[in-house]
């Protein structure tokens, strides 16, 4: 089933749950979701790149979104800020 990213359409009146996004897995034959489970405020669902679910630009861009930085290793001891 795949994997489903939604975020709040207004982020002052949302929940933390919707205001940051949230992944929700549906069935392809399940409608998009409308209204956030927690709070009910509108949501809209993320259009994301097939295929890229667990890879390292999929890693990248949630430690982005939860507001970490992902570290590249260029030399012993040494790391180069991605993100």
């Amino acid at each position: 089933m795949p994997l489903y990213v939604y975020e709040a359409r207004d982020g002052h009146k949302s929940c933390p749950f919707c205001q940051g996004g949230f992944e929700v897995t549906q069935r392809l034959s399940e409608d998009r979701l409308e209204k956030c489970p927690k709070c009910g405020n509108p949501v809209f669902r993320v259009i994301q790149a097939p295929g890229l679910t667990h890879s390292q630009t999929d890693l990248h861009y949630r430690a982005k979104r939860a507001g970490f930085h992902t570290l590249k290793k260029v030399d012993h001891g040494t790391f180069e800020k991605l993100y």
